[in-house]
């Protein structure tokens, strides 16, 4: 096995990366990585384990000189770890985790490459005289870093997923208690009775007003945001993301009240963002109408079988049929 260093993932066929990063995701995909790769904000490396000249293993290694969102700080989120200069292993946005192994290796093979794999980490963390961490680490892959790490896993949240069974919104319900589908009956012909006009838009034709609304998260929750620079950020992403982003929105009078934002890749939808103006809300269930009901009929349009939502609001998440799974902290050194 020989393993290098690349600083610009385009130099690496998108094939051979996706061979690897299918199982790991929207956030660990080549497009995706692509489209982060000149954030300012850290610089970024690309470790690659070669066989035979097939790529079998890779990682992204980020190289942090100002983390702005605070969940990817790992003084912020590891408790009692003082605030270094970091080497953040992997992704570094979308919460979800993982060194990419190519599917078909032995047992032995795998924990080989993922040996060399470490090694880089820790090599390129000396250099850079930075503390390495993997964060957000799927269950499978944190048992996997800790046996070649010998470092202890640290909780950090769950990840959340809806599995879509069937080929209908009607079959995605049949696999809920009867309590549960009569509410969200009730909440689904609440929000239509709101009398919104509904659009599906591509991310490109209205960044600014999906930029507003995800700055009024934002603030609600306590992470105030200007509305310019989050405009902004989607617009950087519907570029670097060729314009697939597909936003959901509801309008009121020609404005837009309300939106979701997500990604069709790999058999699942990915909610990627999600705003409101709240002033403007009909108090017609938007939210759960916006983030669950409404890409649950377009995942089943597109024969997509899961519906991916990531961490927080877990008791919501799950309460609609969502399960979740484990995500970890663990120090590269």
């Amino acid at each position: 096995m020989n393993l290098t260093l690349v600083d610009d993932i385009r130099r690496i066929p998108a094939h051979s990366w996706d061979a690897l990063s299918g199982p790991a995701g929207l956030y660990l995909c080549h497009q995706w990585l692509a489209a982060q790769q000149d954030d300012p904000t850290a610089q970024v490396r690309y470790a690659l384990v070669h066989d035979d000249g097939l790529l079998i293993a890779a990682v992204p290694l980020h190289v942090v000189d100002s983390e702005p969102n605070d969940l990817y700080r790992v003084h912020e989120v590891v408790p009692g770890r003082p605030p270094v200069r970091t080497l953040l292993a992997g992704a570094r946005r979308g919460y979800l985790n993982a060194p990419l192994l190519h599917p078909a290796l032995t047992p032995d093979r795998r924990r080989e490459a993922l040996h060399h794999l470490v090694t880089a980490v820790r090599s390129l963390a000396a250099a850079e005289q930075a503390q390495p961490w993997w964060l957000y680490v799927t269950d499978t892959a944190a048992t996997e870093l800790a046996d070649v790490c010998g470092t202890e896993p640290v909780r950090l949240n769950e990840d959340a997923r809806i599995p879509l069974p069937g080929s209908t919104f009607a079959d995605y319900l049949a696999g809920l208690p009867s309590r549960r589908r009569v509410a969200i009956r009730r909440e689904r012909r609440a929000f239509a009775e709101a009398g919104y006009e509904l659009r599906t838009l591509r991310l490109s034709q209205c960044a600014e007003a999906v930029g507003a609304l995800a700055a009024q998260l934002q603030a609600r929750h306590g992470h105030p945001a200007d509305p310019a620079f989050m405009t902004r950020l989607m617009r950087d992403q519907a570029d670097g993301m060729a314009d697939s982003g597909v936003v959901i929105a509801a309008f009121a009078e020609e404005h837009m009240v309300a939106f979701s934002l997500f990604y069709r890749h790999a058999g699942t939808l990915w909610l990627r963002s999600t705003g409101y103006d709240y002033a403007q809300l009909r108090g017609a269930h938007e939210y759960f109408n916006l983030v669950y009901y409404l890409p649950i009929e377009d995942a089943y349009a597109q024969g997509a079988t899961a519906l991916h939502l990531g961490m927080e609001s877990l008791r919501a998440k799950t309460l609609r049929g969502a399960v979740t799974s484990p995500l970890w902290a663990l120090e590269g050194s």
